[in-house]
């Protein structure tokens, strides 16, 4: 398939998501937005503060609700009102070590939540595509470390890897049951871990990072040997947008039902060496510890082909592993030094949008 590009399909579509204040969330907002999307966003109150979502207000083209996934009176009426042509369903618990000290929450969330955005779509008849996000801790790992492809085993030790394997049943479930009868297309992206500016969650490297940072202190490794597919948050939502346009518009019927969305192999990268690469990056040296004691059990190694989504729709990762830290660590400098971190971050988009076009 030619590369993929961006084009002016977003301009004008009703577009419904959820999870809109999460990191990844709020970032596909600004985007949408820029494009000239129609938004209508469910979601529950950022859990930090500092939040994202707050630092890209005002959000002047996007309809926005709070409410719980796992309600589905609640998030059913916003769905029905809106009368979306695609979906985006970003909402999860995603969380491992949250997962841990309440897995009930977790598979509340991913599994029964994403069956109540379902079953929402069933009711609405102007829907047209679905995207669920998942994740890249949805195969089976056995610590081999082979790049793993999208016909590998689902499967997942901890709560939260669990609950996405089990999210994608629930998808295919839905697809065989319900949507192939009515032609709307559904399918599920699997990405890997995303870093960039604006993300404060606990347990996460870059925010850990950055918190250790800005109090003099080296940060602590639970697993510094671990090996993960980072990349950098523009990257993965790129091939979101690529992807629910390809399923959208006419002419392809054999896109495939889920896609991996991995970066470069040359940027699969131990937790320690990407820490190593923060410091540089901030002028610091020394920059982490062992984390004490005993920790919950991780995989110690993941690593995703994007080699389907080169060839199904034309998306590849553009950023290199230092391109993706130099960007992170630009946001949270811009931030600390007060710039207008909506802007900032539109210009950043605008950055990535050159790379593809």
């Amino acid at each position: 398939m030619e590369d993929m590009g961006l084009t002016d399909f977003w301009n004008g579509r009703r577009v419904f998501l959820t999870g809109h204040t999460g990191f990844k969330g709020s970032w596909l907002s600004l985007w949408l937005e820029k494009l000239g999307a129609e938004v209508t966003a469910v979601s529950l109150e950022p859990e930090t503060n500092p939040s994202l979502y707050a630092r890209l207000a005002p959000w002047n083209r996007q309809g926005h609700h709070i409410a719980d996934i796992r309600d589905a009176v609640a998030f059913r009426q916003h769905f029905i009102d809106f009368k979306p042509e695609i979906v985006i369903h970003m909402a999860a618990q995603a969380l491992v070590r949250r997962s841990y000290e309440n897995p009930t929450e977790t598979f509340a969330t991913n599994v029964m939540g994403t069956a109540n955005v379902l079953d929402a779509v069933r009711e609405t008849s102007s829907v047209k595509t679905v995207l669920v996000v998942t994740s890249d801790k949805v195969y089976a790992n056995n610590g081999s470390g082979v790049p793993f492809v999208e016909t590998d085993t689902l499967g997942g030790k901890d709560p939260y890897s669990n609950s996405k394997a089990c999210t994608e049943l629930v998808v295919q479930s839905y697809r065989d049951s319900f949507f192939k009868a009515r032609a709307i297309r559904l399918a599920t992206v699997r990405a890997g871990n995303v870093i960039g500016g604006g993300d404060w969650s606990k347990d996460r490297l870059i925010p850990d990072f950055i918190r250790a940072f800005e109090s003099g202190q080296p940060i602590l490794l639970r697993y510094p040997e671990a090996i993960r597919p980072w990349q950098h948050v523009l990257e993965p939502l790129g091939g979101y947008l690529a992807f629910a346009e390809a399923l959208t518009l006419p002419g392809d019927e054999d896109l495939p039902e889920a896609l991996n969305f991995g970066p470069d192999p040359q940027s699969f990268a131990t937790v320690s060496e990407l820490a190593e690469a923060l410091g540089l990056a901030h002028g610091v040296n020394n920059v982490w510890k062992r984390a004490p004691g005993e920790h919950l059990p991780e995989a110690p190694a993941l690593t995703l082909s994007s080699a389907l989504a080169l060839s199904a729709i034309g998306w590849r990762p553009r950023l290199s592993l230092q391109q993706t830290i130099d960007w992170t660590a630009a946001w949270y400098k811009a931030n600390r030094e007060g710039a207008d971190m909506r802007a900032f971050s539109l210009g950043q988009i605008a950055a990535y949008e050159e790379t593809v076009s």
